[in-house]
């Protein structure tokens, strides 16, 4: 899922295909689109992977249901829904989903299916703008792709390109990491020890805190560094300071991103929900739910996690977080100690 972005100038169906790589974060292949219109304004944007035709009942009621509940949502009234892939699979998909919308008050305003450089309309029948044979279109020859870039936005080849780019990294880089997060491992019992959970909490967000400096100032951490952090945001007083230190900025999203890749990957649980955080917050969906998938990989039973899975299940704006982080100083920002041996 991805929200507005209104520097986007969309005035014609191969506008908006040419945006949909950009809303999302990477080029979308055998994927169902839901694009919601709060006006004239692209309000959100989300994708699904095409199910099998034999379980298209099935992927109907599941799908369907948040689709509907997103829209309403980022008060979008109106929808255009776009398949990518062969018109048999496809149009199956847009018969289905099509007549779910429309009972839920959403204006379909089109459906458009996309192969190979072509566009074609389920809702129009006008020869002159949608040829049987299907529009030709360049997503990469446009001013909308031109104003996207200059806008900051950015989209990966597919969604595997958007999953690798916050993988484990792997060789040296993470023989140093997991070594590096053994000595940490031994240093945070040490501080136990010595100075007790008071310390540890100290220490916490005195790391939590270096670390954002560090990253403000477009530097990263060192292995050990980056080991002592990981090895404290297990601690979910700890991880929650990070967490109200988290917003929107460009520069928090790859704060985490470069935790998440190099964090030994037992570890990668509280900074991949960080991440999917900080992305949300920016309106980036894709990139948050595969950082969700990320923490759920290390920790399947991850609270942070689900939470935001929920938030982006739910289709949520980012906008219900507006304030953010000072409403979190309002609440209470103490939770349970939680394993400190992990």
């Amino acid at each position: 899922m991805s929200h507005s972005n209104d520097r986007l100038p969309i005035a014609s169906p191969a506008d908006l295909l040419t945006a949909v790589p950009y809303l999302l974060g990477f080029h979308p292949t055998d994927s169902l689109v839901i694009v919601g219109l709060a006006g004239t304004r692209v309000a959100v944007a989300s994708r699904t992977d095409l199910p099998a035709p034999a379980d298209i009942t099935t992927w109907t009621h599941e799908i369907a249901p948040s689709q509907i509940r997103m829209l309403a949502n980022a008060a979008a009234t109106r929808a255009i829904a776009v398949g990518y892939g062969p018109a048999a699979t496809v149009t199956p998909v847009m018969d289905a989903i099509i007549p779910q919308l429309t009972a839920a008050g959403i204006d379909v305003f089109d459906a458009l299916r996309v192969t190979g450089g072509r566009y074609f309309s389920y809702l129009c029948d006008n020869p002159a703008c949608c040829p049987t044979d299907g529009m030709l279109f360049d997503p990469h020859h446009s001013d909308v792709a031109m104003h996207a870039i200059v806008a900051g936005c950015h989209a990966l080849p597919d969604r595997a390109a958007l999953v690798a780019s916050i993988a484990p990294t792997t060789g040296p880089a993470r023989t140093a990491v997991t070594r590096a997060t053994a000595h940490a491992r031994a240093r945070r019992r040490t501080l136990i020890r010595d100075q007790g959970r008071d310390g540890l909490i100290r220490a916490g967000e005195e790391a939590v805190h270096a670390t954002f400096a560090r990253y403000a100032d477009e530097q990263v951490l060192t292995d050990d560094e980056l080991a002592w952090l990981t090895v404290l945001l297990t601690v979910p007083m700890i991880r929650d300071a990070a967490w109200r230190a988290t917003d929107s900025l460009p520069w928090h999203a790859a704060l985490w991103s470069d935790i998440t890749r190099r964090a030994h990957t037992p570890l990668a649980a509280p900074p991949a929900s960080l991440l999917a955080f900080a992305a949300w917050r920016r309106g980036e969906g894709a990139l948050a739910s595969v950082a969700v998938d990320r923490a759920l990989a290390a920790d399947p039973g991850y609270t942070l996690a689900h939470l935001i899975d929920q938030a982006l299940r739910a289709g949520l704006p980012p906008s219900v977080l507006d304030g953010w982080p000072q409403l979190a100083h309002n609440s209470d920002p103490h939770s349970p100690l939680g394993d400190t041996d992990a």
